[in-house]
């Protein structure tokens, strides 16, 4: 599965038409009712994407989108609101709360699971489903293959998500903390350091392609993934 994705929707019809469409598109799905069950099933697991509806029955879903953004842990999180207010004010608001996306009711599931890739690719890449190449590295998520200049090279499933992660975000620094809450999830308690051996074995994967200076320790900070040489 290409990434995790909650629906936050009231509408029975709806949120099993939204359900369905995503993970039929190969998302795992939770699903919930309102924008407390929302914040409870994301305090206990943080979602790669939300589909948010505008009119929950406890409060209004712009009002969590705002919550949302406000938080550190949900800054950045892709987020897409569903509703059926079509006015342009209305999409104004929503996107200057800080929606990802405007999707209006009634929609096609095509158009949806469309704009979720869209969203995915923009803030998520390694979550798109879709190729990722970098320099040399060409990563496969449907066949779960990673090449080097054309070379296959073989890994764990952990090495695997770690360096697709990476190659979502190349040349950007990530902390060890920032590595697990990525790639393992923030609910999966895993001691730091474990990232350190992750790192090796990758590198040692990338070794038999000549390729372990693409991930890179920058001292003090954590990891990045980089063609550049190390300074």
């Amino acid at each position: 599965m290409e990434g995790s994705i909650l629906v936050v929707e009231d509408e029975p019809a709806i949120q099993e038409l939204v359900s369905f469409s995503c993970a039929s598109s190969g998302y795992k799905v939770r699903r919930v009712e309102s924008a407390r069950a929302a914040q409870e099933a994301i305090r206990q697991e943080l979602p790669d994407l939300v589909i948010l509806d505008w009119m929950l029955p406890d409060r209004p879903g712009l009002e969590l989108l705002r919550d949302l953004r406000g938080e550190e842990r949900t800054r950045s999180l892709p987020i897409i609101l569903l509703t059926a207010k079509s006015a342009e004010s209305d999409k104004v608001a929503g996107l200057d709360a800080g929606a990802d996306d405007y999707v209006v009711k009634p929609f096609s599931p095509r158009e949806l699971v469309s704009r979720v890739k869209a969203v995915f690719r923009r803030r998520a890449p390694q979550h798109s489903g879709e190729m990722l190449s970098y320099g040399p590295l060409t990563i496969d998520p449907a066949r779960h293959e990673v090449s080097v200049d054309g070379k296959p090279v073989k890994m764990g499933l952990a090495e695997f998500k770690l360096l697709k992660f990476l190659a979502g975000h190349p040349e950007r620094v990530f902390s060890r903390s920032q590595l697990l809450d990525n790639v393992w999830g923030d609910h999966v308690v895993i001691e730091e350091r474990t990232v350190d051996v992750h790192v090796l074995r990758l590198r040692k994967a990338l070794a038999t392609a000549g390729a372990q200076g693409l991930v890179q320790t920058v001292r003090g900070l954590g990891y990045r993934l980089s063609a550049r040489s190390e300074q």
